[in-house]
């Protein structure tokens, strides 16, 4: 079974199109983008940012009390199954 061809919704690509069809030409096909290059990243920016998020969580957790910590695996748990449906 052939795929079906979507034809393209500009007009000048369209004729084009329908152009290679008529003359039984193969499309060519389109060079694949390329993605942009990641900005470089300040490492003492990221050891400090890396340094907070290893503390910030076991903190956090002390602070709350254990009824808040259960008020917030519930609301997280209703959240993962409401996504599921």
């Amino acid at each position: 079974m052939q795929k079906k061809r979507t034809r393209p919704r500009d007009a000048n690509l369209r004729a084009l199109d329908v152009v290679r069809q008529a003359t039984e030409e193969e499309p060519e096909p389109e060079p694949a983008a390329e993605a942009p290059p990641e900005p470089e990243k300040n490492p003492a920016a990221v050891a400090l940012g890396r340094l907070g998020g290893k503390v910030g969580g076991k903190a956090r957790a002390e602070k709350l009390s254990p009824e808040r910590r259960q008020e917030i695996a519930r609301t997280a748990a209703a959240a993962r199954w409401a996504k599921r449906s």
